[in-house]
């Protein structure tokens, strides 16, 4: 059988090397439809070229790292067996169920596949002698690939498989000998058109509270005999709090036109009181997704506006960033369905606290 080694290894590399990629967008149970083209490396004992041909597949997100995907395949080759006026083409029609493990929920999604199914294997050819023609087969492929996806919307999928089924032809030269096991790799490259899943919800920020003046110098005590007692002493300090909405766009951790405006406004206070002495910023999600996502989403999120501070003029030997993932939410929602009444109920829960502290004394001299 022929095998494509060579477009396995290069893929496997692809799927593996982009496992330590930061997933940002998650699953909300879209489904989609994907058509495109096949290019199809047949086995040996079919005696035919290599062949192209066409598939529709219908996905749908099951959960974070879970896809389902139903398959409609055809594909065609013409024979090649070298008998003298021998014509006519290799034909297989594939209907199969295909599971997904997807190693990401980013834009690019790199996946593996495997699949179960039946397949209809046609060998046409005259003028060689075949005693059988078609057989109808269970079928199983295994394989792998990616998606990227351009908007909500479009993206494009592209996998290498390789496909089993059973085939029944033979003549008597056993020029052509496929009556049994089959093995053809398929390449496909299809584009992914989305629906169905609940549009990302962006709420009204936070209201930023007012900044904390200075405090006015305490009142000269009147004189006395005896000295005044020396006043309690509290630190200045001073927490923003952001909607991640406002900043990123729902599951992003890239800086919106908006999200900017805010921070260089909080820069310019910070830069305004030179009596602080440490900005911390925390960052937070909601709990829809592993820790592991959300933890990994808040760090990026904290340090994308820490960066963004520090380019606005803020020293960042005061400025520290961290992440709390979902382990600090100030709202708790029903349900576990990620729907968007669910997303809006959460959205609290997704922010950034900016925390700036001061050397300077609240009612000491």
């Amino acid at each position: 059988m022929k095998k494509s080694f060579l477009g396995l290894a290069i893929a496997s590399a692809f799927v593996f090397a982009s496992q330590v990629a930061q997933a940002e967008d998650m699953y909300r149970g879209a489904w989609y439809v994907v058509p495109g083209a096949t290019y199809m490396n047949t086995d040996n004992d079919l005696e035919a070229d290599n062949g192209r041909g066409g598939f529709l597949s219908i996905g749908k997100e099951l959960s974070e790292h879970w896809d389902i995907q139903g398959r409609l395949g055809y594909n065609r080759a013409d024979e090649d067996t070298g008998i003298a006026g021998a014509s006519g083409k290799y034909k297989q029609t594939a209907l199969g169920l295909d599971a997904l493990y997807m190693f990401s929920r980013d834009k690019f999604r790199p996946f593996l596949l495997a699949g179960i199914g039946a397949a209809r294997n046609n060998v046409d050819y005259s003028n060689v002698g075949l005693t059988d023609k078609s057989n109808t087969s269970w079928m199983a492929n295994v394989g792998l690939g990616a998606q990227y996806l351009f908007s909500d919307k479009f993206g494009i999928q592209a996998d290498v498989r390789h496909q089993w089924s059973r085939a029944d032809a033979r003549n008597a030269t056993r020029t052509v000998d496929a009556d049994e096991t089959i093995g053809n790799t398929l390449v496909n490259l299809g584009g992914i058109f989305r629906f169905g899943a609940p549009a990302p919800v962006v709420e009204e920020p936070t209201p930023e509270p007012a900044p904390v003046a200075a405090a006015e110098p305490a009142p000269e005590p009147a004189p006395a005999p005896a000295p005044a007692p020396a006043p309690v002493c509290k630190p200045q300090n001073e927490t923003v709090t952001v909607s991640a909405e406002k900043l990123f766009g729902f599951d992003k951790a890239n800086l919106r036109e908006e999200g900017r405006k805010v921070l260089e406004e909080t820069a310019a206070k910070i830069k305004a009181n030179p009596e602080i002495n440490a900005v911390i910023v925390t960052g937070h999600t909601d709990r829809i997704g592993s820790d592991a996502y959300n933890q990994k989403l808040s760090e990026r999120r904290a340090k994308m506006v820490a960066d963004y501070l520090i380019a606005q003029g803020v020293d960042s030997n005061i400025i520290t960033s961290e992440g709390k993932g979902k382990s600090e939410p100030v709202v708790e929602c029903e349900g576990k369905k990620v729907t968007k009444k669910l997303i809006s109920c959460l959205q609290p829960n997704r922010r950034v606290d900016i925390r700036a502290e001061g050397t300077k004394q609240i009612g000491c001299q």
